[in-house]
């Protein structure tokens, strides 16, 4: 049998009492203490501390004698030096209405402009701003805004040239019980997690970087056919001895943030996945210096400690990418929707559009323009922004590593 608990009768008078002024240690617990001296119950609290400056509001249920209660707040607030605000009304607060998402911006800097427009853009679609939080100050200021009724589709359509004019990243996730469970997180590799292209350093091993430089850029636009434009790239690799895998190995740099995002997202028990149109030779070294759960990317094939400009198996493309994405969320059980992929060329499109959240990063203009999510900032760790991790429950988790 279903238990059945009766909600706070919406009709029922209420009493908002509202403390501002500057914070101190205790404001809180002396309020509760002035409250409990009264029939009353507790139906909501929020509390927010910018720059020192206290909001502290409690909506409670209206006493017997309002007057007295209203005097003894007053009175603490004085000993506080706090202004106070009592305002008698009836029920709960406004019911917060269908369509509920969550706005996360990142700006560097963000201005008031910025987030004019964007404000208003979300007033044009039938939206309420119920809530907004500060995720991050450094090193870009990241905001999270929950938002109710407005669709979450639409929303993103109308916040999406806003957030360009102003140069903002800008995410839109529909809320709801499903973004507190476990997540999948895919990624392109070359100039996404790492920097560069693992094929452009071979090619510096053959001599002819410059030419196999100019294809990759014309796939990753989306000029050329990826694996037309991959066997082409490759056949440039003949006889490049398989030794120069560990020297571009060992020369890899990470994309900044990194492993902070790795390391961050793996606390919370996400998955990690590599979906990569370069090497198993160097994808999988990746992977074990990570501590990434799958991998996919193509095999060079070497005969006699020497590439022979061939490619072993079928290769990995756009769709095979999607694919990838699509076996590993079964392989792991995690629902599509809670899939996450991270990549910024033309052949990383479908995986984008495959995922719950797709983002690119830093990505080439057709890329940028398709995708539902664009980071433009240089650090991959503000991933864990869009996904509502605050810059401080990263650093207090990395501090709790070191004790």
């Amino acid at each position: 049998m279903t238990e059945h608990v009766p909600a706070q009768h919406l009709t029922d008078a209420t009493v908002l009492v509202t403390l501002t002024g500057p914070d101190r240690s205790g404001v809180s617990t002396r309020l509760f203490e002035v409250l409990a001296g009264f029939d009353v119950e507790v139906v909501d609290v929020e509390q927010l501390v910018v720059r020192g400056r206290l909001v502290l509001s409690v909506l409670a249920t209206e006493p017997d004698d309002l007057d007295a209660l209203s005097a003894a707040v007053r009175q603490a607030g004085t000993a506080l030096d706090l202004d106070v605000e009592i305002e008698r009304g009836v029920g709960d607060n406004r019911p917060r209405r269908v369509g509920r998402s969550q706005v996360t911006l990142l700006g560097h800097p963000l201005r008031p402009a910025a987030m004019a427009a964007l404000t208003a853009r979300i007033k044009a679609a039938g939206g309420n701003i119920d809530r907004i939080l500060r995720l991050a100050r450094y090193p870009v200021t990241a905001l999270r805004l929950e938002v109710s009724g407005a669709d979450p589709d639409q929303l993103q359509s109308d916040l999406a040239e806003a957030a360009f004019e102003h140069r903002l990243d800008l995410a839109v996730e529909e809320r709801g019980i499903l973004r507190h469970a476990q997540r999948l997180v895919v990624m392109d590799v070359d100039s996404t997690l790492i920097q560069g292209e693992v094929i452009e350093m071979l090619a510096e091993h053959a001599g002819c970087s410059v030419e196999v430089a100019a294809v990759t850029e014309a796939a990753m636009r989306g000029e050329v056919d990826f694996e037309e434009s991959l066997r082409t790239r490759v056949a440039q690799l003949e006889g490049v001895p398989a030794q120069a895998l560990d020297a571009v190995y060992e020369g890899l740099v990470y994309t900044p943030g990194a492993r902070t995002m790795i390391r961050t997202l793996k606390r919370l028990g996400y998955r990690f996945a590599l979906v990569s149109g370069g090497f198993t030779q160097i994808i999988e070294r990746i992977a074990e210096d990570l501590g990434i759960d799958y991998h996919a990317a193509n095999e060079l094939e070497i005969v006699d400690g020497r590439l022979t400009g061939a490619i072993v198996g079928n290769v990995v493309d756009r769709a095979g990418k999607a694919d990838a994405l699509r076996s590993f969320a079964a392989d792991a059980r995690i629902g599509l929707k809670n899939t996450v992929a991270v990549g910024d060329g033309a052949n990383d499109l479908d995986m984008l559009a495959a995922a719950g959240l797709g983002i690119a990063f830093n990505a080439k203009p057709l890329v940028r323009d398709q995708a539902r999510t664009s980071l433009n900032s240089p650090y991959l760790d503000s991933i864990v922004y869009l996904l509502g991790i605050t810059r401080e429950e990263v650093e207090a988790a990395d501090a709790g590593d070191l004790d």
